[in-house]
Formats: structure tokens, C-alpha cells, sequence
């Protein structure tokens, strides 16, 4: 089975790479950067092509090598969530390159979308609930669903929405919160500046996500929107003070530091009900 990934070189798709190959997948990986490709340590494992989603060929499906099934993980403009290039720039480019990848005759394509669809809404967050995301990314993300659900509708596709909630691990943003708190363990630094830590999320780490989305795409009985995520409701001070344990570190947390963010809830987590049914349970 040929497995296009694009984001191939970004966070989730290193991990989900390596995933998607020891189940025996024939990976085409895309890139921009070749160099960043091939520093890769699965590098010569995959089959490369090289992609610009805003300029893409005339002939998608076939120049990037007649997929038989598709994860599409890349986006633009992160962790920028308010911009209006994710509405401008990013939704008409997705829509259109993945709209042609169907035309030309993709036949199973799981993208993902983000938490950032439901909006302020509190609790446990479900994939029937209705979206209202209150950001830009979050509207162009629920956008594009809605344009790919349609399309695929169209064209006989398998269509599959990861709708991802919150990640961590090696290789994430350095500007994360798990990154810049193993930073300051390694640093061996006495105190972390956090926020309050009273809000509650849902952390998963890219391990277990890289897997999730293997798992959603090799198999067709789950379709529609997933929700990816732990389904644990523990407060980010609880999350840190677990992740610090792990690492066996000590280092004290100043609470109160930054302010919280008012473009999400102050507690929510997902379902996993879905994610579930794809693992058997």
C-alpha cells in the first residue's frame, strides 16, 4: 500500500513515518526543503517528492506518485492562531490541492483539522457536538473539513478528519509549553514561569498521536471526524507536575506567571469514543 504524507519533515510526521513503514507501508514523503528531508534517519526508506502546496503540479495525483491512500499533515502559519493567511492563504490552497488529488483518483484521504474547532465550548468535547471555533485558524480548519467532506462525497473518497488536541515531545515547538519546560530541566533552572495551571487540557504525546493517526488510516470501518486525543481531564499543573516527575527532575513552578490565553476554554478534553472503535475497543 502506497502512504503519501505530506508535513512529512514537521513534528507529528517524523514520528508517524517510521509508524506507517514498520506496518509495512510504502511511504512517498513530501518536502520543501531537501536538505531538512534528508537529515532524516528514515530518509532512504521513503520515496521523496518535492512540494509546494501553493504552486502545485497540474497533475497531483499522478506527479506524486498515484497514492493509494493519503495523511495530510501539513499547514502553514503556526502557532500564529489569530492570522488571517490561515483563511486567505492556507484554505483555498488546501482546498484546491486536495480537491485535484481526488479528481485525479485518491481514494482515501485522512487530513488533519484541530481542537480549535469547538471553539470556547467547555468539557468533554465530541465529535457530534457542532463546531464554533472563535479563531482563524480554528474557522479556516473547520472550513476545509467541510469543503473535503463534500468533495470526497463527490468523488468516492474516504474521507477521515483527525481532529487533533494538544501534543508534546521531541521535536515540538521550542516555543511550546513541555518544550521550554524540558528546556529549563536540561538548563537545571530552580523555578518555570507558567500561568495559573488551573485550566484544564488534554496532552497526548506525539508517540501515541503518530499512532492514532497510522491506525485511523490503515483501516476504513471509522471515518469522518475523530477526535485524537488522551480523553484525561487534568489541569496543565497537573500535567507539568506529572511530566516533571517522569523526567525525575525538581524545579519549582511559578504559578501565576503569564496570563491565560482568551482564545481558548478553561476546560475541555475530548472524547475518545471514536478513536476507540478504530483500536477495537
Amino acid at each position: 500500500m502506497r502512504i503519501l504524507v505530506t508535513g512529512a519533515t514537521g513534528f507529528i510526521g517524523n514520528h508517524l513515518i517510521p509508524i506507517l513503514l514498520a506496518r509495512g507501508a510504502e511511504v512517498i514523503a513530501t518536502y520543501r526543503n531537501r536538505d531538512a528531508a534528508l537529515d532524516r534517519p528514515w530518509a532512504s526508506a521513503v520515496t521523496w517528492r518535492e512540494l509546494d502546496i501553493f504552486s502545485p503540479p497540474d497533475s497531483p495525483f499522478e506527479a506524486l506518485g498515484a497514492p493509494d491512500r493519503m495523511i495530510h499533515l501539513a499547514w502553514h502559519g503556526l502557532p500564529n492562531y489569530k492570522d488571517s493567511f490561515h483563511l486567505d492563504k492556507n484554505l483555498p490552497a488546501d482546498t484546491f490541492f486536495l480537491t485535484r488529488l481526488m479528481e485525479g483518483g485518491l481514494k482515501h484521504l485522512l487530513a488533519t483539522g484541530t481542537c480549535f474547532e469547538y471553539g470556547l465550548q467547555e468539557g468533554e468535547l465530541s465529535e457530534t457536538m457542532q463546531a464554533d471555533p472563535n479563531t482563524v485558524y480554528g474557522q479556516a480548519k473547520l472550513r476545509l473539513q467541510q469543503r473535503l467532506r463534500d468533495a470526497a462525497a463527490g468523488h468516492g473518497t474516504v474521507f477521515q478528519w483527525a481532529r487533533l488536541f494538544y501534543t508534546y515531545g521531541k521535536g515540538q515547538n521550542p516555543n511550546s509549553l513541555f518544550a521550554q519546560l524540558q528546556t529549563a530541566i536540561d538548563n537545571g533552572e530552580k523555578t518555570f514561569n507558567m500561568s495559573g495551571g488551573h485550566q484544564v487540557r488534554d496532552y497526548l504525546p506525539v508517540e501515541k498521536l503518530a499512532d492514532a493517526l497510522a491506525s485511523i488510516a490503515l483501516q476504513t470501518e471509522v471515518t469522518g471526524i475523530i477526535n485524537v486525543c488522551s480523553g484525561r481531564s487534568l489541569t496543565v499543573q497537573e500535567l507539568v507536575e506529572e511530566y516533571i516527575r517522569k523526567q525525575n527532575a525538581t524545579i519549582d513552578l511559578n504559578l501565576g506567571y503569564y496570563p491565560y490565553p482568551d482564545y481558548e476554554p478553561f476546560k475541555f478534553w475530548g472524547s475518545t469514543s471514536k478513536l476507540e472503535r478504530v483500536y477495537g475497543n
